[in-house]
């Protein structure tokens, strides 16, 4: 029989394999192990930046009212410094490595359990972040501050979108807002900074403005994020087409996902220089709003969405009621960090702590399982 000759015979596969092997201890000169056997990059000098040095420069190149880093920060409970990372970069790093991020790979942005090329909640935090740094780099502001607010301003999100604020919120005396949730009862456990908790409480704008400029910025970024690459999706997914964008839209951001983007941005930047505060160019601040009432005209109120999310709504309260009476089958964690702040029933505070954390096929699995839901109880497109 003829050999592929596309695919790697077993010897090639062999040497591979030897070869990866042989790079596990890396490769060692003068006392230290390198990556790579003719590796030479090195930053010039030998010396560390110290994190008090690193505060030091940002505190000279930072906008007047940008906000600085300070030893630690201010955290809930108190702790050391770092030795080599500002107070925000660690608040990055501890969202990063959060399950509460990871989980955002399996909740919904506008489709619940998307196909490969539509987006979720952490591939929208990531993007959030990326529009976050675009425009608090120019303006002279925190971009780690930025960057931290952002990728956790969705941690409080539930299973199925927005749907799940609905699903929660009768449960809670103060309703169910998942800005504030992020910040309060998400992620507490990682004792994040003042500012970050701040501005990933207030992103939403129907919330009180942030307390930090680099917050504002993120209040921005979230909206021009999810009004660009949930049309993108929508298009994909041939619920919407190009040519269906009002003309204000087309005309001044384009149809594209990178023209539109870098129109808003622009006109962002172009807003503050002139006024000294962030916002955006009346013009194009208009065609945004546009935008954003035919997403929601088209897309997120289109009787098929409206149908899914009566669909999450049932589940999910109904998996709230089942784990208030089962709070045996809460991870112990759970229950000793989800401690209700006000007159909340206890069990019934634990019972959304622990659903409100699932990812949409968990939760799904969990009402097949321990509800007895059938696939066709289920929201469309999930298969468990």
């Amino acid at each position: 029989m003829a050999v592929d000759s596309r695919f790697p015979s077993e010897g090639e596969l062999g040497e591979r394999a030897e070869k990866w092997a042989s790079t596990m201890r890396g490769h060692h000169h003068d006392g230290i192990a390198l990556a790579h056997e003719d590796s030479w990059a090195g930053p010039g000098d030998p010396a560390v930046i110290s994190r008090q040095e690193r505060e030091e420069r940002q505190d000279r190149s930072l906008a007047r009212l940008a906000t600085r880093p300070h030893g630690a920060g201010s955290r809930m409970a108190e702790e050391p410094p770092d030795p080599f990372r500002t107070c925000f970069q660690r608040d990055r790093d501890r969202i990063l490595h959060a399950s509460a991020f990871r989980r955002l790979a399996g909740k919904t942005q506008v489709f619940v359990f998307p196909d490969d090329h539509q987006r979720t909640r952490l591939t929208h935090a990531l993007e959030v972040a990326q529009i976050a740094r675009s425009i608090a780099g120019p303006l002279g502001l925190n971009v780690d501050l930025a960057e931290a607010i952002a990728i956790g301003h969705d941690c409080g999100h539930g299973p199925g979108g927005h749907a799940s604020e609905d699903a929660f919120s009768p449960y809670l005396s103060d309703g169910y807002d998942h800005a504030v949730w992020g910040a309060d009862v998400t992620l507490v456990p990682l004792n994040l900074c003042a500012e970050t908790l701040d501005g990933i409480r207030n992103h939403s704008w129907s919330r009180p403005a942030p307390a930090t400029p680099e917050g504002e910025v993120v209040s921005w970024a979230d909206r021009i994020a999810y009004v660009c690459h949930d049309f993108e999706d929508a298009v994909a997914a041939g619920i919407v087409t190009p040519s269906m964008l009002p003309d204000i839209v087309s005309f001044r951001c384009g149809t594209a996902r990178s023209q539109q983007l870098g129109t808003f941005v622009r006109a962002m930047l172009s807003a503050t220089e002139q006024s000294g505060r962030i916002g955006m160019t009346a013009d194009i601040a208009e065609a945004l709003s546009e935008f954003r009432r035919f997403n929601y005209d088209n897309i997120y109120l289109r009787p098929a969405s409206t149908r899914q999310a009566q669909s999450v709504i049932s589940m999910l309260q109904a998996l709230v009621e089942y784990f208030t009476v089962h709070t045996d089958l809460i991870p112990v964690e759970v229950l000793l960090n989800s401690g209700p702040t006000g007159n909340d029933d206890e069990s019934l505070f634990a019972a959304v702590s622990w659903v409100s954390g699932m990812t949409d096929r968990y939760a799904c699995g969990q009402a097949v399982e321990l509800l007895g839901w059938t696939q066709d109880q289920l929201p469309a497109g999930i298969d468990v």
